[in-house]
């Protein structure tokens, strides 16, 4: 299985970050709510069961980090998976709000 993109949505306080996937017909998933202009709840994310534990929900989480960064704002993880991401990768600490 293989991500052939991620698309990044935003509109009225909510952001999406869509993973199309090769073989598969629904996307990967990961939401969000924008807090306030440096912070935004990442509070879901959804993967077919059919490609669990390929590494497409930790590509959404490091493309999320990846645009935090260059938007200068921060993430507060309230997904229990999102959670799990941030404790594994302590590299992305720059950009956790807890």
């Amino acid at each position: 299985m293989q991500i052939t993109y991620i698309r990044h949505e935003s509109q009225a306080g909510r952001g999406t970050y869509v993973a199309s996937i090769s073989g598969t017909i629904e996307p990967a998933r990961l939401t969000y709510q924008i807090a306030s202009p440096g912070l935004i709840l990442a509070d879901h994310s959804e993967t077919p069961s059919e490609v669990r534990g390929h590494g497409i929900a930790q590509a959404l989480v490091s493309r999320m980090v990846e645009d935090a960064r260059t938007g200068g704002y921060r993430i507060m993880p309230i997904c229990s998976y999102i959670v799990s991401q941030f404790q594994k990768h302590p590299e992305w600490s720059d950009v956790l709000r807890q």
